[in-house]
Parts: structure tokens; C-alpha cells; sequence
């Protein structure tokens, strides 16, 4: 069984700095390009309507991946309403059944903690596991991979052995 990774991005702008660095980190953590990639700015109105089966049909992809990088650029020391919407489809404690990578791009390091701070508690709420310490970027540094480095390293580790763990049928602990 092969790994289902998904990246999510809530930045409003189609193509982003943010999706560009979500698909990095997700492809750096597994060494395969995502499954699936949920670009949100992309999906229009239907986002707010809540019988709209495309949507329906994404959470519920997003749900049962094993690993989903989870970004969004730092607005108002937090992450974006757009992104806000869709974690809000998930159910409480179920919604996410696999590890989950909180991650945030912004202007300052002022902003550094906002990952753990805002996006990591609302990923476990919906049922995910954090593997490690939220990421945040700065985004003029989102090319650059020694601005990651030092994560990866810190977080590849337990993604490996998560996803080892799943593809052999085995619960994670």
C-alpha cells in the first residue's frame, strides 16, 4: 500500500507561494509527489455551500489520508477564514484519520509560534496527530530549502515510521 498524501492550502490566491511550499514539504517528508492537492482558492462559492458533493467528496479524500500538510499564510497572527471553512467540514475527534503537518508562511518571525498556537490545536481537535513541532516559514524564504532543513530532519523520522506502521496494516501508537 502506497502512502495517500494530501496538501491543503488556504491561501486566496490561486498557485501560491503557500501551495508551492505545502507540496515541498510534502514531497520532502514522503519522497512522492502528493495524491491529492486541494488548492481552496480554486474552489469558488462552492466552499460555502454545504450540500455541494465536489466538496463533500474532497473532505472526505482529505480524511482518510495518511499524511495531509495542512497551509495557509499567517493572517491576523493565525490562519486564513478560507481555510477556516473547509477544516470546519471535518467531524469533531474523526475527521482527519491520519498525521497532520500544521504549517504557516508569514511576513515576521513574530509569527513563528502561530502554528502551534492556532492551526496545530485545531487539527488534533478534528482528529489528526501532529508528528512534530508546527512549521513556519517565512515567506520570502519559501524557495529556499535550508529554510527548512532543520524540520525535516527533526520530523521526517516519525512521518517514516507512522507511514511504515500504516502500509503494514498495523496500528499506530
Amino acid at each position: 500500500m502506497s502512502a495517500q498524501v494530501a496538501v491543503v492550502v488556504g491561501n486566496p490566491k490561486p498557485a501560491s507561494r503557500t501551495l508551492a511550499a505545502a507540496t515541498y514539504v510534502a514531497r520532502e517528508l514522503t519522497g512522492v509527489e502528493p495524491t491529492l492537492t486541494v488548492d481552496l482558492a480554486t474552489l469558488g462559492a462552492a466552499i460555502l455551500d454545504w450540500a455541494d458533493p465536489s466538496i463533500a467528496s474532497l473532505v472526505a479524500s482529505v480524511g482518510a489520508a495518511d499524511l495531509v500538510v495542512v497551509a495557509s499564510p499567517t493572517y491576523k497572527g493565525t490562519y486564513t477564514g478560507l481555510l477556516k471553512l473547509f477544516l470546519d467540514r471535518f467531524a469533531g475527534g474523526t475527521g482527519l484519520r491520519g498525521l497532520a503537518v500544521p504549517m504557516l508562511l508569514g511576513a515576521a518571525p513574530h509569527h513563528a509560534l502561530a502554528a502551534e498556537l492556532t492551526l496545530r490545536p485545531v487539527l488534533t481537535e478534528i482528529g489528526a496527530t501532529v508528528p512534530g513541532r508546527g512549521l513556519f516559514v517565512i515567506d520570502k524564504q519559501h524557495d529556499d530549502p535550508a529554510a527548512y532543513t532543520d524540520w525535516l530532519a527533526a520530523t521526517r523520522p516519525a512521518v517514516a515510521a507512522f507511514l511504515q506502521t500504516r502500509s503494514s496494516g498495523q496500528e499506530a501508537t
